[in-house]
């Protein structure tokens, strides 16, 4: 028993150093994506797109290997720079870090109350799920019929709430269920993917009021 707990702990902390090498890829992608022409920003967003899809399908078969989160992170990196550059020029570079900051103080906040709590909060998958669908929704609906800032704001503090929220499950069900070696990619897929949303969802709402 104690050996199980032992190994859990280690499978947790590969998770988390997994997580912390696609947000430094991330964060060099940033970088990069000031290098990258405009015209190929699009093709880019079309393949990590695909390689969500892709990751969907594959964590069935758990085969989601660290080459695949790697290159996902550095290309999520390079089209997430696009919205950087663009609150840092109107809000200014202090509002993205701010963002940055609020950002792992919340990650690290609800990854310890999901690891610590006894609660299983297994029950919020499918509202998560609904919620998700509904902003990706949301999203695709802003691309044709641009909103306000009033209701950019509202979506914005939203999408904040149910990323937090999920990081929170995530690091909840790592924690109760049994991880494996093997999905130890994909655990560290859905940490990076909670954490880009909820930093890009925060962005956004202060860059929003930065403008009053």
């Amino acid at each position: 028993m104690e050996y199980a707990i032992d190994n859990q702990k280690t499978i947790m902390q590969k998770v988390l150093q997994t997580f912390l090498m696609t947000l430094l890829i991330a964060t060099i992608g940033i970088y990069a994506g000031h290098f990258v022409p405009p015209v190929l920003m699009l093709p880019l967003i079309i393949v990590e797109l695909g390689m969500l899809i892709a990751a969907f399908w594959l964590r069935r078969k758990k085969a989601v290997s660290y080459t695949f989160i790697y290159i996902f992170a550095a290309i999520s990196g390079i089209t997430t720079y696009p919205a950087v550059a663009y609150y840092a020029s109107t809000s200014g570079a202090n509002v993205v870090l701010y963002a940055f900051t609020t950002t792992f103080v919340i990650f690290g906040a609800m990854a310890l109350v999901g690891v610590k709590s006894k609660k299983d909060f297994s029950f919020l998958g499918g509202f998560l799920l609904i919620a998700l669908i509904a902003l990706i929704i949301t999203g695709l609906i802003g691309i044709f019929v641009p909103y306000s800032d009033a209701t950019m704001l509202g979506i914005s503090g939203i999408g904040s709430v149910v990323f937090s929220l999920y990081i929170l499950y995530d690091f909840n069900q790592m924690a109760r269920n049994h991880v494996t070696e093997e999905m130890i990619p994909l655990m560290a897929l859905n940490l990076y993917l909670d954490f880009i949303n909820l930093f890009l969802n925060i962005l956004r709402f202060l860059g929003i009021l930065s403008k009053d």
